[in-house]
């Protein structure tokens, strides 16, 4: 009893903090997540249960992974906020007003009364064993105390089921998800009349009025539109003024073939992506749509000379397995990376083909026309040409495998991997930063690799919301969203949507309807 009157006394504290509007009870993941939440519930009350504590000091020795950082970082900003004993059992007040208090449930102790949620509690989840129904325990005995409305906090979908059945309320972290919108499109249309489209097209820009372009933010990509059907791309720049796309004629990687884009919202991409006053492009697109062929078309058409702005290409992606994951992979950093970097190795292999494009016909007619000099050399040639095909590719009996044009690229070091394990702390200059599936990223880890980023260079998150495997995030919260959310209408950042695949029909029926 004397553990009980100690726990009732350390959580007294509660009663003084009623005239709050609510109190948010945390769990682990949340904190994990964003390390900063706890200063981001403005004035209602928060409380921690002691539980979570245990968890987040089983974390914080993982060294390499981005949950032991957050971890350790949850324990600095409770050491600061909670110095001494007193503070932790009396709660403190917090700088955006509301308040911070450790629980410890008295309802879990040895010899602990019991409560109509207890009982409910016990009846339904009875293992208290696990931290997840301890962590429901003791938002359940802060429901029942105290009058403010309590809402668990957590990430954990089943647990936020678990707690809606024992009759508490429960909701997701949602500081930083993005709000929904209803906006399917990948671009706004304009309305001009015919005269106003042609003095668009003779001078290049085009005064709309603060009035009609008041909807849409710095750097927007819009369709100028006549009543006649006559239509024109534009970019907003501000104080009611669209200006032309600045596209030249076609891309082309050094020693490659010509790129050029295909559908409208990859014109938008390629003038964002050319455009050396934006410094960061966010591009949403479902697999197909050219997002990584044309980034990496023109990355490599601004570094092809020695008068180019970047000095290389920077390509990363996050390693994050689809599927059952294989384990650790052998080899060099390169080497490991090579696998998840295949798709930009695809992209390369399209840029820089290792044969120039044939026309079929031409092809046949040139076999058709080859003469030998007697009639077994044409089975010879046959015979021969597989096992020749062979030792080329895997360098056997003596000879040296073919290189890919594309591979002098890496080697010389115009185009680079970079894995993001290893991005913190660095600062990368003069350099065409190219992060592929930016979406399974959450927003910590984005302005992690976007802080990186030095005067000189540019940097491009590309990737599909609808397609994540991270289960910390979804698609309001992935760090892709919300850094476009977030940088939305700033002069140096621009956004493109890409809607139209342009892979295959396969490809776009797949994406489409499975």
């Amino acid at each position: 009893m004397e553990k009980l009157r100690e726990a009732t006394a350390s959580n007294s504290r509660l009663k003084n903090l009623a005239k709050k509007v609510k109190t948010f009870v945390l769990d682990t993941n949340v904190l994990l997540h964003d390390p900063q939440s706890i200063y981001k519930f403005e004035d209602n009350n928060l409380a921690i249960p002691v539980e979570v504590l245990e968890e987040l000091d089983a974390i914080k020795g993982e060294q390499s992974t981005e949950r032991g950082r957050n971890a350790r970082r949850v324990h600095r900003i409770l050491q600061e906020l909670l110095p001494d004993s007193r503070s932790m059992h009396e709660g403190v007040e917090l700088p955006n007003g509301g308040t911070l208090s450790i629980i410890i449930n008295p309802y879990l102790m040895d010899g602990g009364r019991s409560s109509p949620a207890m009982d409910r509690l016990r009846a339904i989840l009875p293992d208290l064993s696990k931290k997840d129904n301890r962590i429901i325990a003791a938002a359940l005995f802060v429901q029942e105390q105290y009058p403010p409305p309590t809402i668990l906090v957590t990430k954990d979908v089943n647990v936020q089921l678990k707690a809606r059945a024992v009759g508490l309320e429960s909701e997701d972290y949602l500081n930083d998800k993005v709000p929904e919108t209803d906006e399917e499109g990948s671009y706004r249309e304009l309305p001009l009349n015919i005269y106003e489209l042609q003095r668009f097209c003779s001078e290049g820009e085009f005064d709309l009025g603060d009035e009609a372009t008041k909807p849409l933010y710095l750097n927007e990509y819009v369709l100028l539109r006549s009543d006649e059907g006559k239509t024109m791309p534009a970019r907003y720049h501000g104080d009611g003024l669209v200006r032309r796309l600045k596209l030249p004629d076609f891309v082309k990687a050094p020693g490659g073939i010509p790129i050029r884009a295909r559908n409208l919202e990859q014109q938008f991409f390629m003038d964002a992506l050319l455009d050396d006053s934006l410094h960061m492009i966010t591009c949403f697109g479902k697999a197909g749509t050219g997002k990584t062929l044309l980034s990496v078309a023109c990355a490599l058409h601004q570094t092809h000379d020695d008068q180019s702005r970047y000095d290389g290409v920077s390509i990363s992606r996050p390693v994050m397995a689809l599927g059952k994951d294989i384990g650790f992979l052998p080899g060099t950093l390169e080497e490991k990376m090579k696998p998840w970097l295949q798709p930009y190795h695809d992209a390369l292999e399209v840029l820089i083909p290792s044969k120039p494009p044939k026309e079929p016909q031409f092809a046949a007619k040139k076999v058709s026309k080859k003469k030998f000099k007697n009639r077994d050399e044409p089975f010879v040639a046959a015979m021969n040409a597989p096992q020749a095909s062979h030792a080329s590719h895997h360098g056997g009996h003596g000879q040296a495998a073919v290189a890919k044009p594309y591979e002098r690229l890496l080697k010389s070091g115009l185009v680079e991997i970079e894995a993001l394990a290893f991005i913190r702390g660095r600062s990368i200059a003069r350099r065409f930063f190219i992060l592929d599936e930016a979406q399974q990223l959450t927003p910590h880890e984005v302005k992690t690799v976007i802080t990186r980023i030095s005067e000189g260079s540019k940097i491009i998150l590309i990737g599909d919301p609808a397609q994540i495997d991270n289960p910390y995030v979804d698609a309001r919260s992935n760090g892709l969203v919300y850094c476009h959310n977030r940088m939305k209408g700033q002069a140096i950042a621009g956004h493109v949507k890409l809607m139209k695949g342009e892979r295959s029909k396969l490809a776009e029926l797949a994406a489409d309807l499975l």
